[in-house]
């Protein structure tokens, strides 16, 4: 994956073999407190949704590097695969943690963390968790997670791609309207899929947060503002 600062950039994984990654909503909360930890430091997330057997992410990029020994990672979850997440807990309370001396871990390495990596590490221990749950072996994702810049127009691929679900974004919309389209697309997904007969009706993506229905903040509502995406 290859980012650059600046930029809008749409994440996209899926099953292997199209197989479920998500087997329960207490994996989907977890999910949610992995992309807090490991791509927020580096990106604001204006769009996700997560479905059955794929993922999709809005970023924008603030940095795409962090020096090794400033390093900071909010042990926001337990270093466990026993338990995914607790029971009693609903999407919209997987909040931030202040760090502290108690919950943060100073990482020491004398090279770079970069986003590309931290979305590595995000997806390799998720399917950990996840494999020991199913009692599975093998890989969960698919090897290569999409990563599509729609704010440069040198880095767009004509079609953009294919998903399970269609054309992502047609040639016919300018490099403009990408990112409306692409927000829209995220939060319309479950609907396309039949999940559900309306965005707001699926509780695991940001549709509830953006629209004020919920006050989740994983989401950066003065991003999503400043792109006129809502």
């Amino acid at each position: 994956m290859y980012f650059t600062e600046g930029n809008i950039y749409y994440l996209f994984n899926q099953g292997n073999n199209l197989e479920k990654i998500f087997f329960n909503d207490e994996n989907k909360k977890y999910f949610l407190t992995k992309i807090r930890k490991h791509i927020l430091p580096y990106a604001d997330i204006l769009a996700w949704c997560l479905m059955p057997n794929h993922f999709h992410l809005m970023l924008y990029v603030n940095c795409i590097s962090l020096a090794g020994s400033d390093a900071l990672a909010a042990d926001t979850v337990k270093n466990t695969f026993n338990v995914i997440m607790p029971t009693n807990r609903s999407v919209s309370s997987v909040k931030s943690v202040t760090p502290t001396p108690a919950n943060v871990v100073k990482v020491h390495c004398s090279k770079e963390h970069t986003l590309s990596y931290s979305i590595g590490i995000m997806l390799s221990s998720y399917s950990q968790a996840v494999n020991k749950q199913q009692n599975r072996t093998g890989s969960l994702f698919r090897n290569n997670t999409k990563a599509e810049c729609i704010t440069a127009c040198n880095e767009i691929t004509p079609s953009f791609f294919n998903t399970t679900n269609g054309v992502l974004i047609n040639r016919h919309f300018t490099e403009d309207e990408y990112p409306k389209v692409c927000f829209d697309y995220i939060h319309n997904n479950p609907v396309k899929a039949g999940f559900v007969k309306s965005p707001e009706e699926w509780e695991f993506s940001s549709f509830r947060d953006v629209y004020g229905l919920r006050n989740g903040n994983l989401i950066n509502r003065n991003r999503i503002e400043e792109f006129h995406l809502k």
